[in-house]
């Protein structure tokens, strides 16, 4: 009986509960690669940012980093989620293709592939976010005077 539960279809609100692991895991990850930007800004901020080759990066990073952190925790709690993925997206979209395709043009597929997991992940996690919008637990749910 255990194992027909885990292969049968989930019903919609048990999906809509479990969207919240997405909502954490991303907001997470960018609002701590955001604040990395700023404790560490020699390998994660200002000098990454030069060494990439991005224009004005002692504006870039900073700026980049507030980006991550803001729309970061407004996606782990859930406040306008659809909203707050798309700079995301632009953002993580904008790290594929200054790091990674240089990288796959250098080292090739496979090398590539393990190199861009996180940042593949993240970029399908944010699409399903701006589809699927923030779930049951969150506060765009609350402002929306639905109860969960």
């Amino acid at each position: 009986m255990a194992v027909r539960s885990l292969i049968r279809y989930s019903k919609p609100a048990a999906a809509e509960s479990a969207i919240i692991f997405v909502r954490v895991a991303v907001g997470f990850v960018f609002a701590s690669e955001g604040i990395q930007k700023f404790l560490f800004p020699d390998a994660l901020g200002v000098g990454r940012f030069i060494k990439i080759g991005i224009p004005a990066p002692e504006v870039m990073a900073p700026f980049v980093g507030v980006v991550e952190i803001v729309f970061g925790l407004m996606i782990l709690i859930g406040l306008f989620t659809r909203l707050a993925s798309i700079p995301l997206i632009i953002n993580i979209s904008t790290a594929i293709a200054t790091t990674k395709f240089p990288f796959l043009a250098e080292h090739g597929f496979w090398a590539a592939a393990h190199e861009s997991r996180v940042d593949l992940s993240m970029l399908l996690c944010l699409i399903f976010l701006l589809i699927s919008g923030p779930g049951k637990w969150s506060l765009d749910r609350k402002m929306a005077g639905q109860s969960s």
